[in-house]
């Protein structure tokens, strides 16, 4: 109740509403983790705990809230999406057979330890969004000053586009189908439509908060679940969500990608996918333990749909760790592991579905090309060629892998000898890195295959650092040492950071191996410090008894603290640049959004916009368009006919961000410069356009519309034509 209440003031004090926040309160509770609790203890066979039924049943609730949305779309019902809950409580307590999931009773409770070490990882991450999230973009534009990260308004977008249409097309481009993991803004607009909240409120103050909760508690009781340990799931959540990246640079860089933590709210798809590929993980693991029985296999065809439309990542990492679990345990066993097959299967029909109706074969620029995140910093050595792969891998491997650590001993203490689960979690951990080095994607596009591998490897790191904890046989006395160790530890790396870190600067001659420089320094003075530790730890150990067989477990945790500076310091850099321009952020003026606004409340939602607003620069002034405006189909909810192309399908296959359709482009433009009566009308007959909207400072528009066309709002700088 404590975390709780703290997320709530944090959201409150970045202006959220009181109101809002209790609509969305009761849809999360009435509407997805209610159903999708009674659900899913229809179909797991032993009840474990409270605490396993809520964030599993809440993932569940979120499963099948798709083909509640998809029906209410196709029938055009979507005022009546609320009752699909409603039918599922209805049905269990109707049916004689499903009452008793009702009041369950359960083996476990969740510790006192573990629940207020989650709670705590739950409040420090809700911290961390604030920070670099919360408070840099408001709801709405406070000002024509106001700049927002230019993703952001491209996935409120296609949340509106999935609250209105179906099947949903690229709302900057009407007509143009969307190719797409499209599922978690189908979530967001379901959010909206059933808890009557606003979409911007949902989309920039409720659903990543929530979403990040139910991961950080959902990583916590699946690594509970499969150890049969509550401390590996603790720590497995403050490994994915406390720790961060480790580098040395200030403002913070990222050489192999972006702060893990920013591609959550840049882009939700990250998120939502990752509560799917948990809760996932967890019922493999039931499947090949035997603990969900047979529903376990319609849990995970359920979460294997899911995870299809959720990130274009997840199933290819899911189908490696399946493929390399049912290898192995062939070979050792000397007989077909059919619960595996099965499972494979399933993956296999659900990523046919996702590449033939989802995706349609668009690639977006993924081609197969090893080691292309690597060459850009591998740097011609005067001697052997490893000079310049080795400290690149090794850089890797301390920047994006350290908190995996806990993997080697695990693997040591077992002699090898993994069971099935274990396997999986290695082979998804390896898996996600493994495909990221294997091919390459512009902007940077493969690294969400390595976020992909996060999730089974925080699991299988956590997981052996309970079994060197357990060793180690600690006292409490030890304990609480421990526990101040790893803090103290973590308060003298952000103040190092803090006071010593700098910007990474090119060497003279430069190298292409530079921005990593600053990281391979630091690993080397922390190495240094370790071994010099380790060389002393039997004096000490000798001198302080309570030491002796203990230095393992020192040392794995201070190895897993190593990352903790990375939130810290991504937050320290969001607190440098307002508005979120820590990132690529773009113009989002309030004349703008309050023109959108107003179409969004005075249109049907049916209605096509043509806009003469394209690109985020000066086209004239640099001789090409960046066509990644999204605002107006943002904010008004409303497809557009051309707004900004830069996302489509066509243009990540082509490579380039011309239109691809100048004519279409050209019409629509005419109608702002040289509109005639049959120019409109055939913009409104033959294209569905029924508004113009009219932008005065990407271009001017021709007087003549204000006699061809009904004025019907302006401002300062937008005006809204309407056509009869």
């Amino acid at each position: 109740m404590a975390t709780v209440l703290y997320v709530a003031a944090v959201l409150i004090a970045a202006d959220t509403a009181v109101l809002d926040l209790m609509r969305y309160a009761l849809y999360l509770a009435l509407a997805l983790t209610l159903p999708g609790t009674l659900v899913y203890r229809a179909l797991r066979r032993t009840p474990h705990s409270l605490l396993d039924d809520l964030a599993m049943g809440t993932a569940v609730g979120l499963v099948l809230e798709l083909p509640a949305w998809t029906l209410a779309s196709v029938l055009d019902v979507r005022g009546a999406l609320w009752v699909w809950p409603l039918v599922v409580v209805v049905l269990f307590g109707a049916v004689p057979r499903l009452r008793r999931h009702l009041v369950p009773r359960y083996s476990a409770t969740a510790p006192v330890g573990f629940s207020w070490a989650v709670g705590g990882a739950v409040a420090f991450f809700t911290t961390y969004l604030s920070s670099t999230f919360l408070q840099r973009n408001p709801i709405l534009p406070t000002g024509e000053d106001t700049r927002q990260y230019l993703d952001l308004a491209y996935q409120l977008s296609l949340a509106g586009e999935a609250k209105h249409q179906f099947p949903l097309h690229v709302p900057q481009v009407a007509g143009e189908p969307l190719f797409y993991h499209w599922f978690g803004y189908a979530h967001m607009a379901s959010s909206s439509m059933i808890g009557g909240i606003d979409l911007p409120v949902v989309a920039l103050r409720l659903a990543i908060p929530f979403l990040c909760a139910l991961a950080i508690v959902l990583t916590a009781v699946v690594g509970w679940r499969i150890s049969g340990k509550p401390l590996a799931g603790a720590v497995a959540a403050v490994l994915f969500f406390v720790v961060g990246e480790t580098n040395f640079t200030d403002p913070v860089t990222m050489p192999f990608g972006t702060q893990s933590s920013f591609v959550i709210w840049h882009g939700m798809s990250m998120i939502y996918s990752w509560v799917l590929l948990l809760a996932l993980i967890g019922v493999v693991w039931g499947c090949i333990s035997g603990a969900l029985g047979r529903g376990g296999f319609v849990l995970a065809f359920l979460f294997l749909v899911a995870s299809s439309g959720a990130k274009a990542s997840s199933l290819p990492v899911v189908a490696l760790a399946l493929l390399a679990t049912f290898l192995v345990v062939l070979v050792a066993r000397r007989r077909i592991p059919w619960t595996l097959l099965t499972l494979g299967v399933l993956t296999g029909a659900a990523q046919l579905f996702a590449m033939a109706v989802l995706f349609r074969f668009q690639a977006y620029g993924v081609t197969p090309e090893p080691m292309w995140s690597f060459e850009r910093f591998w740097t011609p050595p005067d001697g052997p060629m490893w000079l310049a792969v080795v400290p690149v891998w090794f850089a890797f491997l301390v920047n994006m892998q350290l908190r995996t650590a806990g993997i080697v001993p695990l693997i040591w203490l077992r002699r090898g000898r993994l069971d099935p689960t274990q396997v999986f979690l290695l082979a998804g951990g390896i898996g996600g890195p493994l495909i990221y080095l294997m091919v390459k994607q512009p902007g940077d596009g493969n690294q969400y295959f390595t976020r992909a591998g996060f999730t089974f490897a925080v699991l299988l790191s956590a997981w052996g650092y309970a079994l060197v904890f357990e060793r180690a046989r600690l006292s409490l006395a030890a304990r609480v040492f421990l526990a101040a160790e790893a803090l103290l530890l973590a308060v003298v790396l952000v103040f190092a950071q803090f006071r010593l870190a700098g910007a990474a600067t090119p060497s003279v001659p430069p190298r292409a191996i530079d921005p990593l420089m600053p990281l391979l320094r630091w690993a080397l003075v922390l190495a240094t410090i370790g071994l010099v530790i380790a060389a002393l730890w039997p004096a000490l150990s000798r001198w302080l008894p309570a030491l002796r067989g203990r230095g393992g477990v020192v040392a794995l945790t201070a190895l897993l603290v190593v990352g903790a500076p990375g939130l810290i310091m991504d937050m320290r850099k969001s607190e440098r640049f307002p508005n979120g321009g820590a990132y690529a952020t773009i113009s989002l003026p309030k004349s703008r959004v309050d023109a959108a606004r107003w179409l969004r409340d005075n249109s049907a939602p049916g209605d096509v916009v043509a806009t003469n607003a394209h690109c985020i620069n000066d086209a004239a002034a640099a001789g090409y368009c960046d066509p990644r405006s999204f605002w107006l189909s943002a904010y008004a909810e409303r497809r557009v006919l051309v707004e900004g192309w830069a996302f489509a399908p066509r243009v990540s296959e082509a490579g380039s961000w011309a239109f691809w359709d100048p004519d279409l482009l050209a019409r629509n433009d005419a109608a702002f410069t040289s509109p005639t009566a049959a120019s409109l009308g055939a913009l409104r007959a033959e294209d569905g356009v029924r508004w113009l909207v009219a932008d005065r400072l990407a271009g001017p528009e021709s007087p003549e519309l204000q006699v061809l066309a009904r004025l019907r709002y302006s401002n300062d700088r937008v005006l809204v034509y309407e056509l009869s």
